[in-house]
């Protein structure tokens, strides 16, 4: 059931970045070059699930979710430059600025930040004061107390030796910022209570860090082939990972912790939390 659920939101995704208005420039085609280039649309897949996980119908909020992609890829861009991680490979291909440049994968950046805000500004839901409450929390998530900040600090971490809480205020920043959004913005716009929305947001901040945890560790024992980007890149860059402080099975323990923080959030949703409960398992257990 977990694998038809997901394949039906990953369906429901792909088909709206897809008939998105494209353009035939140079820049309409960099940001779809990075946009339909794979990936697991974890963020809109968490937006539709926690949506209908709080009794509202995820195709209405299908824009909104797309939203959260354009973000996530934009900071993929980002990431990828030689100013940042200085990686040649994205989701096995080369990376946008190998293609259009470093100027040109700069702008496909923020062109795809600024036309999610676009998109999250058009809804027409109907809910204008929950509808300008994502827009905030979108921006807040993606800025400098959210994903920016995160970068700035893992950044700035390169080369030290951090302590675990230190590691984890990162990637509360750089990795959960997103994914804790993600989760409220379905539980928003779907027309959850507070009381669901908290549930939602405690669930994916656990997930945020499993997430991460996750990463760590199959930089360190994954392939390039399989995980569509350069292997052991953290440890050429001298940053301090969960792996690196904690080891790989401490680091896997830590995981599993998470994992089980993620799952006892949503139990008050009881069955309508069940892909919620399955999603967090494939986080677990994913291989890229």
């Amino acid at each position: 059931m977990f694998k038809e659920t997901f394949q039906r939101y990953l369906t429901m995704i792909e088909e709206t970045l897809a008939q998105l208005p494209w353009r035939k420039n140079s820049l309409d085609e960099s940001m779809y070059y990075s946009l339909i280039g794979g990936g697991k649309r974890i963020r809109p897949v968490l937006a539709l699930a926690s949506a209908e996980a709080v009794g509202g119908k995820p195709e209405s909020i299908l824009r909104a979710a797309a939203a959260l992609e354009l973000i996530h890829t934009y900071s993929l861009i980002h990431d990828d430059l030689p100013a940042m991680d200085n990686d040649d490979y994205r989701r096995g291909r080369l990376a946008n600025h190998k293609i259009y440049g470093e100027a040109g994968a700069i702008l496909a950046g923020d062109a795809l930040l600024t036309y999610a805000f676009e998109l999250l500004a058009s809804l027409e839901l109907g809910q204008p004061e929950r509808e300008l409450r994502i827009i905030r929390e979108v921006a807040v998530a993606s800025g400098k107390d959210g994903m920016v900040r995160g970068q700035v600090a893992d950044i700035t971490a390169e080369g030290k030796v951090l302590t675990l809480p230190e590691i984890e205020e990162i990637h509360k920043g750089k990795t959960g910022a997103i994914l804790t959004v993600s989760a409220r913005l379905g539980g928003v716009l779907g027309g959850g209570s507070e009381d669901d929305i908290q549930a939602l947001t405690d669930y994916a901040q656990a997930l945020g860090l499993a997430f991460q945890i996750k990463d760590d560790i199959l930089d360190v024992i994954g392939d390039s082939e399989t995980l569509g980007k350069p292997a052991g890149s953290d440890l050429r860059q001298g940053k301090s990972t969960y792996v690196s402080l904690l080891g790989l099975e401490g680091a896997s323990e830590e995981l599993h912790s998470q994992i089980l923080k993620a799952q006892a959030a949503i139990k008050p949703f009881g069955q309508k939390g069940n892909f919620l409960n399955e999603l967090a398992l494939y986080i677990e257990e994913r291989k890229h």
